[in-house]
């Protein structure tokens, strides 16, 4: 335990945010310590958790983007065309092609901050809106419903009946959830490049001066993230059925919270997958508390906020000390 603290403190005091937090709703509402409840988060929240780690590759190499919302609509779209143009597909087409259309949106991230050395939350914020603009132009704000049937028809990995009639179940993006995650722990622990995505966001001149490639690691880290955001876009039309341009709109700003929180420093070098799950974990259990506890919506953001101030307010305490000391300040 004390080898895990040392290890892993942000990580430490996020889990232990979230025990407390689990305790007290459980106490609150009957309806949150329950299996349908908690493979009900999963499902809803694998989207975000894809995103998040995408997110959290560009925020270890010292960069941010805050275009992988509308990225993940624009993929939308092209799916759709795409598909219909080859006569509807399936599965492994839809992978390669929300996949690669992410990928190449985030190149292009990557190729204007690397080329005309612009700070990446500039760029980010111009593809934004230039996304979303030429989104809203050629779909006219067309919303889309007949998505291929294999796209549409809910997969489901793993059901049960509870004791008063209620199914629990696990569907399709909780299981890329997974996959998402564990290549993005392969990439950042297993691999030299994860190990020069640390250095160059630590200290991009000295990674530099090391010969690190920086446009590669641009590269790597905008086109991971876009990557992402594509299959996250891929996996939410399969869970709503439908393509909407606008419906993913503002939920950067809140994976973006989560991947911060998990420990991800926005002046790069620092972050990891678990403490992303854990971030983007404890806001949904919050927002679904609330939920259950019948908090009007509007104040969940309020309530983040709160959250988050005391996340970085707390980000000196060192919690091995604290539990070697049994507790005592």
């Amino acid at each position: 335990m004390h080898r895990f603290l040392r290890a892993y403190p942000t990580e430490s005091k996020l889990l232990a945010v979230l025990l407390i937090l689990c305790a007290g709703l459980s106490i609150a509402s009957p309806d949150f310590l329950t299996l349908v409840n908690f493979t009900s988060l999963l499902n809803n929240n694998a989207v975000n958790v894809i995103w998040a780690v995408g997110l959290l590759v560009v925020l270890i190499a010292g960069g941010i983007d805050i275009s992988f919302a509308v990225a993940a609509s624009v993929v939308q779209y092209l799916c759709v065309y795409a598909l219909v143009a080859i006569g509807g597909g399936n599965w492994a087409i839809g992978f390669l092609f929300a996949g690669g259309f992410g990928l190449a949106l985030g190149l292009i991230n990557a190729f204007l901050i690397h080329q005309f050395r612009i700070i990446s939350i500039v760029v980010t914020i111009s593809t934004f809106n230039a996304f979303f603009g030429l989104l809203m132009f050629f779909s006219s704000g067309r919303f889309l419903y007949n998505l291929p049937s294999w796209w549409s028809n809910r997969v489901i990995l793993w059901e049960y009946q509870t004791a008063n009639g209620t199914w629990a179940e696990l569907i399709l993006p909780v299981l890329v959830m997974a996959i998402c995650m564990a290549a993005t722990w392969i990439l950042i622990r297993r691999t030299t490049t994860g190990r020069q995505l640390y250095a160059f966001g630590d200290n991009p001149e000295g990674a530099r001066r090391a010969g690190i490639p920086i446009g590669l690691m641009q590269a790597i880290a905008f086109g991971w993230c876009g990557m992402m955001a594509g299959i996250g876009g891929l996996m939410q039309a399969h869970i709503t059925k439908e393509v909407i341009p606008n419906a993913l709109v503002g939920r950067e700003l809140e994976v973006l919270a989560a991947v911060v929180l998990g420990g991800a420093r926005l002046g790069g070098g620092r972050g990891s997958v678990l403490g992303c799950f854990l971030g983007v974990l404890l806001v949904a259990i919050t927002q679904n508390g609330l939920n259950l506890l019948g908090v009007s919506p509007y104040a969940f953001k309020m309530v983040v906020g709160i959250i988050i101030l005391l996340a970085i307010s707390t980000s000196n305490l060192d919690p091995a000390k604290w539990f070697a000391k049994g507790g005592k300040v």
